[in-house]
């Protein structure tokens, strides 16, 4: 497998998920389990099954983040040297030079993009239009209704 991008924030956020998984959910899962085996036939016991479910789906999400923390490449954008070029994990203000509205997006790892944070992903059409660009130059982004322009106004990286 290779590695994939992942913002310092990203990693943060996905070993507190971790650790919360490992030492909170993961235990009362196994508590509620042998609770309901104790309530005796397991073949018609809802609470069990549903607890099973449970562990499975914890199970799968801790095997899941911890695949992506090994393949993860931690880029932390404050040690980068800036250069005012778009970069993964750097924050870019932009304005539609056609509808004269203002917006800034962080570039992150697919699975850090929350658009309503303005997080968006390293992928999407978006960022691969800004990724290498500078300040004052300007992007034209492919969209679902037709080509945007956007100039960009600043590039930071925080």
């Amino acid at each position: 497998m290779n590695q994939f991008p992942m913002t310092l924030e990203g990693a943060k956020k996905l070993k507190k998920e971790l650790e919360y998984l490992k030492n909170i959910e993961r235990p009362k899962i196994t508590k509620a389990i042998s609770e309901a085996r104790s309530h005796g036939d397991l073949k018609e016991n809802a609470e069990y099954h549903a607890a099973r479910e449970q562990q499975s789906f914890c199970e799968g999400r801790i095997k899941e983040i911890e695949s992506k923390l090994s393949y993860a490449q931690i880029i932390d954008i404050t040690k980068i040297t800036p250069s005012k070029k778009v970069v993964f994990g750097s924050t870019v203000s932009l304005i539609n030079l056609k509808t004269k509205s203002k917006i800034s997006y962080k570039i992150v790892g697919e699975d850090e993009a929350d658009l309503k944070k303005k997080l968006i992903s390293i992928s999407s059409p978006i960022a691969r239009g800004l990724v290498g660009k500078k300040e004052k130059e300007i992007a034209y982004i492919d969209t679902p209704r037709g080509i945007a322009k956007y100039k960009i106004l600043k590039v930071q990286y925080i």
